[in-house]
């Protein structure tokens, strides 16, 4: 069985075009949803059985979920066990800190320099109270979801295509750590101070300044992860 599964919403059962059940797409974004969610935590398996009778599917379907979830990083299929939710290793996320200083720095200096600086008011009110009264009450979903769409709007407003596909690729792997070093003490609160201020400067169309605030911001969220590591992984 995939361990947690059985409590865990069902996946949209309805039929998709040329087939029964959903597409392999939906499956795909349904089990990636539970592991960045950590309903799957990391070494969970999954198993085809259990997985086609939940979404009333071939095994073929779930073979292909399964190839697109380990090109993602976020599976791996090891032999004689088979497909396990992936653990992060140490040195893959200090790689995936230095990846993402650089592309998340950049990104917001495009964005800044791009963009309308009266287009990051609706997202500076989104860090500002909203946020704090939510980690205030120890909503830390809403602070994960405000970084989400922070670093959305960025790509989007950077306008760059290669730097959009290179983020996409560290998609999943950058979130599931976020949800991860939410949970350190103090480093949410530090991160919701530190994107405001990025926003701040972005509004100003200072794009020198918030790319490097972005860099510490992330210099930040990598010392927290080696302060607290053997808890993280």
């Amino acid at each position: 069985m995939v361990e947690n599964v059985r409590n865990q919403p069902r996946g949209n059962s309805t039929s998709s075009a040329g087939g029964t059940g959903p597409s392999m797409e939906e499956i795909v974004g349904i089990l990636r949803t539970r592991i960045v969610s950590h309903d799957l935590p990391p070494g969970s398996k999954l198993r085809e059985a259990v997985l086609t009778e939940e979404f009333k599917v071939s095994r073929p379907r779930i073979r292909e979920a399964f190839g697109v979830l380990e090109d993602r990083g976020l599976i791996e299929r090891i032999p004689n066990r088979g497909a396990v939710v992936t653990r992060l290793e140490a040195d893959e996320v200090f790689a995936l800190f230095e990846v993402r200083e650089v592309l998340e720095a950049l990104a917001v200096r495009l964005a800044t320099e791009k963009a309308d600086p009266g287009s990051w008011v609706d997202l500076a009110e989104r860090f500002g109270k909203s946020a704090e009264d939510a980690l205030a009450r120890g909503d830390l979903d809403f602070y994960v979801d405000c970084v989400s769409l922070f670093r959305e709007r960025a790509i989007t407003a950077a306008h760059n295509i290669i730097l959009a596909e290179q983020m996409e690729s560290l998609y999943d792997r950058t979130k599931v750590l976020i949800r991860r070093l939410v949970l350190v003490p103090g480093r949410a609160v530090e991160g919701l101070r530190q994107h405001q201020e990025i926003l701040q400067a972005m509004a100003a169309g200072n794009a020198e300044l918030a790319e490097r605030l972005k860099r510490a911001n992330i210099r930040s969220s990598r010392d927290s992860f080696s302060h607290y590591q053997k808890y993280l992984l």
